[in-house]
């Protein structure tokens, strides 16, 4: 009943995004109106997170982003460790603006010692204008290189089964200068998984949004719905809240999530914390802006 109710909301979502056009017109329009005329729409997110989850924005061409997210521990760990304070997992990454479409990134995590890659390409622009296009569509694809060493090395594992994909499909509405929505279908495929009743492919439906406070701080939220989940270890949908700060060369996002890994493969399929047993975590990302050359 829930999975049914769930696509049921995003019909009614993407048909009001997509009023009796599909895909394929708004591509064929959008190309067809480029040029002096064409107003697109710009800035549905502070950055390109929502908070965990990619939002559908990019660096500007030429522009390299270097980007430091960063948990704590949980906050029912107590006094001891400082709720959280003493523990921590990091993730540092590059993300490039190769041209007004195409974002290149590269990243590496504590949790897991992961290793990851991915580009995200827009499809289509929201736009004014000579003509209008309602939504903004990025194609996302990430492959994810789990480094640590094996707990049982004698098992006989190959390089391929540390590897993992994410695909989706980020289709994003700026309503108003306030506020943006966005839809994030995902699939997740894993060369191995820990139980034999595990999926190797898993599948996501992702929502978020940004309601801007002030011209320069925004509250965002996102939650991830996962139709298949892991079976051999106690998971939940990831869940996250927080706030944007743009400062100009820096955006720096504070937030609550009950995710502690921060790469897609992690937090979509393998988020451990519970919002209602105060498995909650503190964390941030910071973004510098780095212009390598002209656009």
């Amino acid at each position: 009943m829930l999975t049914r109710n769930l696509f049921l909301v995003f019909a009614l979502f993407s048909s009001f995004l997509l009023p009796a056009q599909g895909l394929l017109d708004l591509l064929e329009e959008e190309a067809a109106s480029e040029g002096p005329e064409a107003e697109y729409v710009s800035t549905a997110f502070f950055s390109t997170r929502v908070i965990n989850g990619q939002s559908v924005e990019n660096p500007y061409p030429g522009d390299l982003i270097f980007i430091i997210s960063h948990h704590f521990g949980s906050l029912n760990q107590g006094s001891y460790e400082l709720f959280g304070i003493d523990n921590a997992t990091i993730r540092m990454g590059f993300e490039y603006g190769v041209n007004d479409r195409l974002a290149l990134s590269l990243g590496r995590s504590t949790w897991e010692k992961n290793f990851d890659g991915f580009f995200k390409y827009k499809l289509l622009r929201q736009q004014t204008g000579l003509r209008e296009v309602p939504v903004t569509v990025s194609w996302f694809s990430g492959v994810y290189i789990k480094s640590e060493r094996w707990a049982q090395p004698d098992r006989g594992y190959d390089f391929h089964h540390r590897m993992s994909y994410v695909h989706q499909v980020l289709v994003a509405r700026k309503f108003s200068p306030g506020f943006s929505l966005q839809l994030t279908p995902a699939w997740v495929h894993k060369n191995l998984v820990p139980g034999a009743d595990d999926p190797n492919d898993l599948f996501v439906l992702g929502a978020g949004g940004r309601m801007q406070l002030t011209p320069w701080v925004s509250f965002n939220a996102e939650y991830f719905y996962r139709f298949n989940p892991p079976q051999s270890f106690n998971t939940w949908n990831s869940f996250s809240i927080g706030f944007d700060f743009d400062t100009g060369g820096h955006v720096f996002q504070l937030h609550f999530t009950n995710s502690q890994p921060m790469f897609e493969r992690a937090f979509l399929t393998e988020t451990r914390g519970n919002w209602i047993d105060g498995d909650i975590y503190f964390g941030f990302n910071i973004t510098r802006v780095f212009g390598l050359r002209k656009p």
